[in-house]
C-alpha cells in the first residue's frame, strides 16, 4: 500500500444525536375504548371536595376531643390520663383542619380545578359499590361466597370476560382461600349458610 506522505485519515460516522434523540422521544399511543369521555360534565371541583373534607375531618377532631375529654384529659398520681394524648392530637387536627378551610375559602376562584368528571365518577363508582356490597355480602353470606360473588360480577359486568371464565376463577380463587385459611392455617374467617351446611 502507497504512502503518499500524508496519514490516511479515517472517517468514523458517528450516529446522529438528534436523530436518535427524536426517535426514543417517540410516544406510541394506544387508544382506551373504556377510557372517560374528555367532554364528560364537571360532578365537582377541588375547591368544593377541599372545603367539604376540612369539614369533615374538623367533626371528626371534635367528636374525637369531646370523646378524650370525657374520659379525662388531665394528670393524676399515675401520670397523663387515657385522653390527655388523643385529646391534644384532636387539638391538633381541628387546627389543622381550621386553616385548610379558610385557604380554600380565601383561596381565588378561578385557580379550581376539575376535580372529577361525570364519566370518571362511573368509572369509580363501578369499583367502589361492588366492593360496599361485597363488605355487607361478607357479614352475611359469610368470606367465600362473598369473594366468589364478587369476583364473579366483577370479571363479568366489569371486565366483560366470558361467563364461564368468570365463575371458574371465582370458583377456583374462593376455593383456595378456603383451604388456605380454614385447612391449612386453621383461620377463622367469616363464614355463612353455605359453610355451615357443610359443617364448618
Amino acid at each position: 500500500m502507497q504512502d503518499d506522505g500524508g496519514a490516511f485519515q479515517r472517517i468514523i460516522a458517528k450516529p446522529d444525536n438528534k436523530a436518535l434523540m427524536s426517535n426514543s422521544e417517540i410516544e406510541i399511543v394506544v387508544d382506551d375504548p373504556t377510557a372517560p369521555e374528555p367532554d364528560s360534565p364537571v360532578v365537582t371541583d377541588t375547591r368544593a371536595v377541599e372545603v367539604v373534607v376540612s369539614l369533615l375531618l374538623m367533626g371528626l377532631a371534635l367528636l374525637l376531643g369531646y370523646d378524650n375529654w370525657r374520659t379525662g384529659i388531665g394528670w393524676d398520681s399515675t401520670g397523663p390520663q387515657a385522653g390527655y394524648f388523643p385529646f391534644y392530637l384532636s387539638v391538633i387536627l381541628a387546627a389543622a383542619s381550621l386553616y385548610g378551610l379558610v385557604a380554600t375559602v380565601l383561596a381565588r376562584k378561578e385557580v379550581s380545578e376539575t376535580f372529577v368528571t361525570r364519566a370518571q365518577l362511573r368509572r369509580v363508582m363501578a369499583v367502589f359499590v361492588p366492593t360496599l356490597l361485597f363488605c355487607l355480602a361478607t357479614q352475611l353470606l359469610g368470606m367465600y361466597v362473598a369473594s366468589f360473588l364478587l369476583i364473579a360480577l366483577f370479571m363479568r359486568m366489569v371486565g366483560r370476560i366470558a361467563l364461564w371464565k368468570s365463575l371458574l376463577t371465582a370458583f377456583v380463587f374462593s376455593a383456595a382461600m378456603f383451604v388456605t385459611f380454614d385447612i391449612a392455617f386453621d383461620v377463622i374467617m367469616p363464614k355463612g349458610p353455605l359453610e355451615a351446611a357443610f359443617g364448618y
